[in-house]
């Protein structure tokens, strides 16, 4: 006896090919007014400004000089430096932010009363005008009358010059301490640590907030499992909500040593407002950013300015490409 013909739906026939590049040179459409806007204000650009990089000579009489102006940036002590304060800055910024934001949030995503008020004041200064709030920072740190002096007088600790100051900071600790420390060890200037407080302070907001959306995430069962389980608030920081926050700490890490490697408005500002030249009190404050302004400005060697923006952009791009196989590789560990 034959077995019954089983019945199988017919498949939906495929649009033909006609229809199919309709719809693609619809899709197209739709795409272009996102793709000219990267042509026009990212790749072209980018083409030009590598042109310019192998220009010398001042603008509107630029000469082809190859790959000069990247063997000079190489080869010049105030770029190495530049590059050393803007590490300094990176180092004494990044980290600090990304604890004190973990730990804020932390705090701030417990039950307590008015945290909405909480998480307001802090995200406020990531909101105000950079600009704006570095000049009144550099009055704080103003040596005559600010309040930075002030509350050291309170402490009984002696006044300093802060952003007029070219020492570095190790070497003044070591000073109150009655030690003589290397030049090698001085660390960052104190001009420039009080510009990496206000840093600090500005982009505080920023991580809270992030860190916070980052918690909200995270299951709650975990947590009340672990409870049972008779962990303490310590062990449920570090075995829960450490590894699923990676993927948000990873994002920071990556935007904020982005935006720190490229700071420039702020310094720029405080040093203004401190009536020191552009680099600060010996050119301690002095980024890459701020000796790529003052050579295209004030120098007028915009091929020689372009070609360091160039190095700075490469050493940014290789600095992300190691925290992506940083964190990767701290993925697969945690996953196993």
């Amino acid at each position: 006896m034959s077995e019954p013909a089983t019945l199988v739906p017919h498949a939906q026939s495929a649009p033909p090919i006609r229809e199919r590049v309709k719809y693609d040179w619809i899709a197209y459409l739709y795409l272009l007014p996102a793709i000219l806007i990267l042509v026009v204000f990212h790749i072209l650009p980018a083409f030009y400004a590598f042109w310019i990089s192998t220009q010398g000579g001042r603008i509107r009489a630029f000469r082809f000089i190859g790959a000069d102006n990247y063997l000079n940036a190489l080869q010049a002590p105030e770029f190495w430096g530049a590059l050393l304060n803007t590490v300094w800055y990176v180092v004494g910024t990044v980290p600090i932010n990304i604890a004190l934001g973990l730990f804020i949030a932390y705090l701030l995503f417990q039950k307590i009363r008015g945290r909405g008020v909480y998480r307001v004041i802090y995200f406020m200064p990531h909101v105000i005008s950079a600009v704006a709030s570095a000049i009144v920072w550099a009055w704080v740190f103003n040596p005559t009358g600010g309040i930075a002096n002030r509350l050291l007088g309170l402490l009984g600790l002696p006044e300093q010059k802060w952003l007029l100051e070219s020492d570095g900071v190790f070497k003044l600790i070591g000073q109150g301490f009655g030690m003589d420390l290397p030049g090698w060890l001085s660390g960052p200037s104190l001009a420039f640590v009080s510009v990496m407080i206000f840093a600090v302070w500005q982009a505080l907001g920023f991580d809270v907030i992030i860190f916070l959306a980052g918690l909200t995430n995270i299951n709650a069962e975990l947590y009340e499992a672990g409870k049972i389980d008779g962990a303490n608030g310590w062990q449920l920081f570090r075995h829960i909500t450490i590894p699923l926050l990676m993927p948000t700490i990873f994002f920071i890490s990556i935007i904020s040593i982005i935006g720190s490697f490229q700071a420039f408005n702020h310094i720029y500002t405080m040093n203004i407002a401190a009536s020191q030249p552009l680099g600060g009190p010996l050119g301690t404050t002095r980024t890459v950013s701020i000796f790529m302004f003052d050579q295209l400005y004030s120098q007028q060697r915009a091929g020689y300015a372009t070609a360091i923006a160039i190095l700075l952009a490469l050493i940014i791009f290789a600095l992300t490409l190691v925290q992506f196989r940083f964190f990767e590789r701290g993925g697969q560990e945690n996953a196993q």
